[in-house]
């Protein structure tokens, strides 16, 4: 897939999905002198990052955080607009607090010296633990992030250049098991190993090459978008527009076209046909190879079928009348636990099984973004990781929503009590809803499991060998989820693909 010459042919792209990663990839085409048209099923940008309102209230559906906004400020730059300018980002202090049923709590801040006096707080046995983690966290950053997740690994023989530091680094331990070797108290174990469920992974599975999240978190900090991600979405549009390109809602493709084995555009269900030689495909890269691409060689229904996708998400968003002022305590982040750790991520993971205990995360946006909701009010987020619908017996929502919707009340109620009477708006997402909404298999959260055998080479590519001139980007490809991995992987594609015939610039970048 180094040949691209067949790319210069013309000068038009087709972006699947606004995603954030869609999006981010037709600002990097754009900037590249290419004439973009991204199409979407939904009626607005953001993809999982996007949000719905009803009756005052704003619920983000997706995300809500976003750590190294230098990502976004270099794509940005590369289209020759500043991105503070574009989007309000603020730094938040403390990060987020993890409440224990046994009454304990962490506060998860970027000073390295708040850091310390929280672990000493819990386990001063701890700190020579923490301080090593910390050094392994920034050596697996480096080779992690840095090297592996900004540059494409379509080729096996780059695979192999790299695997005697995957040995060193020891990428066959899980983070579980790393945390594990570096702290004794369980609390803090947890703490410093749960953060692979924020992209779909098992922490007890997960390759311990994701504990550089931890160094992400003290080297950039932990940030909100105000307006929320889609706020985000939202500006990426408008750079978008502004480059010359289009951007189509309630669009959805039903095919990608080849002739040759070159992509020649896409299909809508409705019919149309539009053309272009380059085609990004946002869309999750298990629907993509799945539903979008006839004659498939590598990655077949039996080669998908085998993967290991990400935990479904149960969340419930509700706005709550005049309480602005009340629980003083709940920050915008907080992870409530509950009584079982292990046993929780292996029935989710593993069996396939909708527990009665759950871990909870809450977000409570109006702590820093009072946009979010009517003046005096309140917006949450309460998510719960669940199965999702792959394993042998998947979960009937449709029956147990409403219990476990009680279920994860009864557990709020330890945070925020008396907010059921409160309540004046509401939504609800189960794995259902994040297939029918997002096409994403199984109604996976973040696509496929990042696995040490389903990271890197061993993820669908960036550069596909199904077809020249289609390229994947968004979660389920290389680096993987998360804002930081679906803006990296634009990033990727940046680099994989020429500028357009005759070398031209955007408008902009060529007027600088």
């Amino acid at each position: 897939m180094d040949d691209l010459a067949s790319l210069r042919d013309g000068d038009r792209a087709v972006v699947i999905g606004a995603g954030l990663g869609g999006l981010a990839a037709a600002m990097r085409l754009g900037a590249k002198g290419y004439r973009v048209t991204v199409l979407d099923r939904l009626d607005g940008p953001g993809g999982r990052g996007s949000a719905i309102h009803k009756d005052g209230f704003r619920f983000d559906l997706g995300p809500t955080i976003v750590t190294v906004p230098q990502l976004l400020r270099d794509l940005w730059a590369t289209c020759g607009r500043d991105f503070d300018t574009d989007v309000d980002l603020r730094a938040l202090d403390p990060f987020y607090e993890i409440r224990w049923p046994d009454g304990s709590t962490f506060t998860a801040r970027q000073d390295t010296d708040a850091m310390r006096a929280e672990v000493a707080r819990l386990s001063p046995e701890d700190l020579p633990g923490y301080e090593q983690f910390l050094k392994d966290s920034e050596a697996r950053y480096h080779f992690g992030f840095e090297d592996l997740g900004r540059r494409s690994m379509h080729r096996f023989e780059d695979l192999l250049k790299v695997l005697p530091k995957f040995v060193g680094l020891r990428a066959d331990r899980s983070v579980a098991a790393h945390a594990a070797r570096r702290f004794h108290d369980p609390r803090l174990r947890m703490a410093f190993s749960f953060h692979p469920l924020f992209i779909g992974g098992d922490p007890f599975n997960v390759t311990s090459m994701y504990i550089l999240v931890s160094h992400l978190e003290k080297e950039f900090g932990v940030h909100y978008a105000m307006g929320g991600v889609v706020a985000i979405a939202e500006a990426m549009v408008r750079v978008i527009r502004d480059q010359g390109g289009e951007v189509r809602y309630g669009v959805e493709v039903d095919e990608i076209l080849l002739q040759g084995g070159q992509t020649r555009g896409v299909r809508t269900v409705e019919g149309q046909m539009i053309p272009a030689p380059l085609v990004v495909s946002n869309a999750d890269a298990g629907h993509t190879y799945s539903r979008l691409l006839p004659g498939k060689k590598r990655w077949t229904e039996s080669k998908l079928r085998k993967r290991r996708y990400s935990m479904g998400l149960y969340v419930w968003y509700f706005g709550t009348r005049g309480t602005r002022d009340m629980w003083s305590d709940v920050g915008h982040h907080t992870i409530l636990n509950g009584p079982r750790y292990q046993g929780l991520v292996h029935d989710i993971f593993l069996k396939g099984q909708l527990s009665d205990d759950m871990s909870l995360y809450v977000h409570r946006p109006t702590v820093t973004d009072p946009s979010a909701a009517p003046e005096g009010d309140d917006t949450f987020y309460a998510l719960s990781p669940v199965p999702h619908l792959g394993h042998a017996h998947p979960v009937d929502w449709r029956a147990e929503a409403a219990v476990y919707r009680e279920k994860v009340a009864a557990q709020l109620e330890t945070l925020i009590p008396g907010f059921r009477d409160r309540i004046v708006a509401e939504h609800e997402m189960t794995p259902g809803d994040f297939r029918d909404r997002y096409l994403s298999p199984h109604g996976s959260g973040f696509s496929i499991e990042p696995r040490i055998l389903q990271s890197a080479w061993f993820r669908p590519h960036n550069v596909s060998e199904e077809a020249k001139g289609l390229f994947l980007v968004g979660a389920g490809t290389h680096p993987g989820a998360g804002v930081p991995g679906v803006i990296s992987s634009a990033e990727v594609l940046g680099k994989l693909v020429p500028d357009a015939p005759g070398g031209m610039r955007s408008e902009r970048l060529a007027a600088e």
